[in-house]
């Protein structure tokens, strides 16, 4: 029963995702950024949904919130909320090492274990791609994640995120909270009007949503108020511009990252140590839908049958909670190995590790 008993975490600063081996995964948004004392209730409700749980294994992007003074005080700030909600039960914490790391040793090492999740799910990825020649393609909400995969292990030039943005293995876009002006500077408002949620809703491309509310005027997540808000970042309002124009403006915004998402990818391929052939690209996240044209459109040698999508290897729901899947999945494995070699995963507190590699 390890599988149900080892919840995976990915505490993010704009939404916090859970799930289980068993494909149990659930999503909440939680601006953390406006509220992080709130985090441990926040955490305590979305725990309350596995009551399974006896051990939780956490990632996290939180820490780089600017209620924060600094990333460090960030993931020790997150690491408290967990161990809050987690009640004396065992907490451990992915590092970009590859290893878990107890709760003592994270805080020694923050910044190993600062947005780590990447790291996690390209090391689960790395199982559909053993070879030499792949790379994760994950585009969420927020930011894109460039990841080579070399025999099936995530080999980047860069682990922290300065280092990530510099090699383009990061690339801070995604397909929800990207402000509009970001993409498109030129004859637009320079103010937070509208996001690419409102291009891919209004393209088609994600589902209205007339309950979301979590847009930049803070209306629905529908056609109508997409239109609107694309319009003013035109210095218009909708009855100034017909429709036709605001999905042409929507049009090239999309095409414009695309072709940015296309470049970085190309770049960190031709990057890689030895530039194995590129055999397979496994796409990932709430912009899957968006990872596949830019792999097609990057590579456009390589045969469909090339690109994974999690979103069919493991469902909609456990794909949109990728990290926290994969992380969950990580613990149970080298759970189970450490059983079978009689260790523990992961020291307890102050003790030293064994079993990590």
């Amino acid at each position: 029963m390890i599988a149900s008993t080892i919840l995976g975490l990915d505490i993010g600063g704009a939404n916090l995702k859970a799930a289980n081996a068993t494909r149990q995964a659930r999503s909440v948004s939680f601006p953390l950024w406006k509220q992080p004392e709130l985090l441990p209730t926040a955490l305590a409700g979305l725990v309350a949904a596995f009551p399974t749980t006896e051990e939780f294994a956490v990632t996290m992007t939180g820490e780089l919130c600017d209620c924060f003074p600094t990333k460090q005080d960030g993931v020790r700030a997150i690491l408290a909320a967990v161990e809050a909600v987690a009640h004396g039960r065992p907490v451990r914490i992915w590092s970009t090492h590859g290893v878990f790391l107890n709760r003592a040793d994270a805080q020694r090492q923050p910044l190993t274990v600062a947005a780590a999740n990447w790291h996690a799910l390209a090391t689960f990825a790395g199982r559909f791609a053993p070879q030499a020649g792949a790379l994760l393609l994950d585009i969420g909400s927020t930011t894109t994640d460039i990841i080579p995969l070399h025999q099936g292990i995530p080999s980047t030039h860069g682990t922290t995120d300065w280092g990530r943005l510099q090699s383009r293995e990061l690339v801070y876009v995604g397909v929800r909270r990207t402000p509009i002006c970001a993409l498109w500077p030129d004859r637009v408002c320079a103010e937070l009007f509208a996001t690419t949620q409102d291009i891919y809703t209004l393209l088609g491309l994600l589902p209205e949503e007339p309950t979301n509310c979590d847009t930049a005027d803070g209306r629905p997540l529908t056609t109508a108020y997409a239109l609107a808000r694309l319009a003013r970042m035109l210095g218009a309002d909708r009855d100034q511009l017909s429709d036709d124009q605001v999905i042409h403006f929507a049009t090239r915004i999309h095409t414009r990252l695309l072709q940015q998402l296309v470049e970085a990818a190309r770049q960190v391929y031709e990057g890689q140590r030895g530039r194995p052939e590129l055999k397979t690209i496994v796409i990932a996240g709430a912009g899957e839908f968006l990872a596949r044209r830019v792999a097609e459109n990057a590579f456009p040698a390589l045969s469909p049958e090339a690109i994974i999508s999690l979103t069919q290897e493991l469902g909609a729901s456990v794909s949109a909670c990728a990290a926290a899947y994969a992380v969950a999945m990580l613990a149970v494995e080298r759970a189970r190995e450490a059983e079978t070699a009689g260790l523990s995963i992961v020291p307890s507190d102050g003790g030293a590790s064994r079993n990590e590699g």
